[in-house]
């Protein structure tokens, strides 16, 4: 399809068409605050996501574990999105010289007319990041990913389907393998997600005539020296204690070397024979960004200033995981940001005053870790710029202050580093858990959630496996014949 030209923005001819890429944070909240603040047929937003909605990552775990209901921590776009067009489908290429969007829908697809171009004039880049694998042999088959509520939700139903295999097999092998369950990072994904899982785990072995607690094997991966380092090294050693009292096997400076044949060889020469191996060592760039002609820096992401504009593109911004943003409000120490998708609590102080800030970032400045907390404030600061942009005023800079950093262990277990004060065990957890209903977008989810979590304090857990979800069509294809019955799904 013929793309239209873009509008001269500048001219006053009609609205300034803003296509914003990735529906994460990044792109919902850009797009509500640029429909709030914008003026009568000031401005058109188009916005292009996968799916039609946003997931609320931190709630991932509690997902998984079955304490929140999976629909209840994403997001309709189309609802929350009024006024905007939203088109589902995935982007292939940008090319920013020619303000023009390559977008391959599902219709696309079926029409055979190839993927649809779409013009703009203006350009936001939200596309997030994807997980960061490395070529370990075996991963790519037998790994599990934690970065999307069906990844979630699959790897509740993947647990609770190895007890179910433990409990009635007659092979001590199988059985071993099946309750042995490694997770490889010890950032906020792999941490939360172990101590949820393993919590929920270990209340469903009252239900089993078979497996105690203690049958089952949990392994904690981290190549570094210490997890959960946004906590600081106090709660992260505290962390560390807590769940080896747990009978979680903590192992600090080691890494996955294999998974083949369903066997996770650390380099430390231990060989842990296991069916289930979950992955969470970080996230990198999403693959578009090498689709398109905006500049990257070393690690794949858009340079951008600290008004979240794209270096040297105009009319480019970017903000999120796929963007390299200037931290201001830190000293001029390059580090690199902590493996795993965090949730770090931080708050925005405003603007910079000094005017100078706003074409260039200090020399070696650090740059905001990737994580949904920095996504939401950057996204103000974006669409604010934006306008500012379209009217000729002066952008300002993105700064945050940093209040600390909250995580979930499990059920009413966590750790806190709260503006200096260190909280753990159920204070930590109620904080984790306020904080983030607080940050969970609209009041619709807000109330489903704070429900489930009241219902949940009353009743007993929900322990029930739904695996066949992801073959919906297993039972209808056995009963056609094109199936036979211990042929695998």
């Amino acid at each position: 399809m013929k793309a239209s030209k873009s509008r001269d923005t500048t001219s006053g001819s009609g609205p300034a068409r803003i296509l914003i890429v990735g529906g994460g944070c990044v792109g919902m909240y850009t797009a509500l605050r640029l429909r709030a603040r914008s003026r009568p047929r000031e401005t058109e937003v188009v916005l292009v996501t996968p799916e039609p909605y946003m997931t609320y990552q931190p709630f991932l775990p509690e997902a998984a574990a079955g304490s929140i209901s999976p629909r209840h921590v994403v997001v309709p776009l189309r609802r929350v999105l009024r006024g905007c067009r939203l088109l589902v489908g995935e982007a292939l290429a940008v090319d920013h010289a020619a303000r023009t969007a390559l977008v391959r829908t599902k219709a696309t697809d079926d029409e055979g007319t190839g993927p649809l171009a779409v013009a703009y004039d203006e350009l936001v880049m939200a596309p997030g990041s994807v997980s960061r694998t490395l070529p370990v042999p075996g991963l790519a088959h037998h790994g599990i990913g934690f970065k999307t509520v069906e990844e979630a939700i699959g790897l509740r139903n993947h647990v609770l389907e190895q007890m179910d295999i433990a409990s009635s097999t007659r092979d001590p092998a199988l059985r071993d393998a099946a309750l042995t369950f490694v997770f490889v990072g010890g950032g906020y994904a792999g941490v939360e997600a172990l101590g949820e899982l393993e919590d929920m785990a270990r209340y469903a072995t009252r239900h089993y005539h078979n497996i105690r607690p203690e049958d089952m094997k949990w392994v904690l991966v981290e190549a570094a020296d210490r997890i959960l380092p946004e906590v600081g090294p106090d709660m992260g050693r505290y962390t560390v204690r807590e769940l080896r009292r747990r009978k979680v096997d903590v192992r600090l400076g080691t890494r996955l070397e294999s998974c083949e044949r369903r066997v996770a060889v650390l380099s430390d020469g231990s060989r842990h024979p296991t069916r289930t191996l979950v992955w969470t060592a970080g996230v990198k760039p999403h693959p578009l960004l090498a689709a398109t002609d905006l500049p990257r820096d070393g690690r794949g992401r858009l340079r951008c200033t600290p008004e979240l504009s794209v270096v040297g593109a105009p009319h480019a911004w970017a903000a999120g995981d796929a963007a390299a943003v200037p931290d201001l409000a830190v000293g001029p120490v390059v580090q690199e940001p902590a493996a795993g998708a965090g949730a770090p609590a931080e708050e925005d102080r405003g603007s910079d005053p000094d005017p100078s800030a706003r074409s260039s970032a200090p020399p070696g400045a650090r740059e905001c870790a990737p994580n949904a907390q920095h996504a939401v404030r950057q996204a103000k600061v974006l669409a604010d710029n934006l306008l500012a942009s379209l009217r000729g005023t002066a952008p300002r800079p993105y700064r945050h202050g940093h209040a600390g950093s909250v995580a979930s262990l499990g059920l009413h277990k966590g750790v806190a580093y709260i503006h200096g004060r260190k909280l753990r065990g159920y204070p930590a957890w109620l904080m984790h858990r306020a904080y983030h209903l607080g940050r969970l977008p609209t009041f619709n989810r807000k109330a489903r959630v704070l429900a489930e979590w009241t219902l949940s304090g009353l009743f007993k857990r929900d322990i029930v496996s739904l695996g066949s979800l992801e073959h919906p069509r297993a039972e209808f294809e056995l009963a056609a014949g094109s199936k036979r019955p211990n042929e695998s799904f």
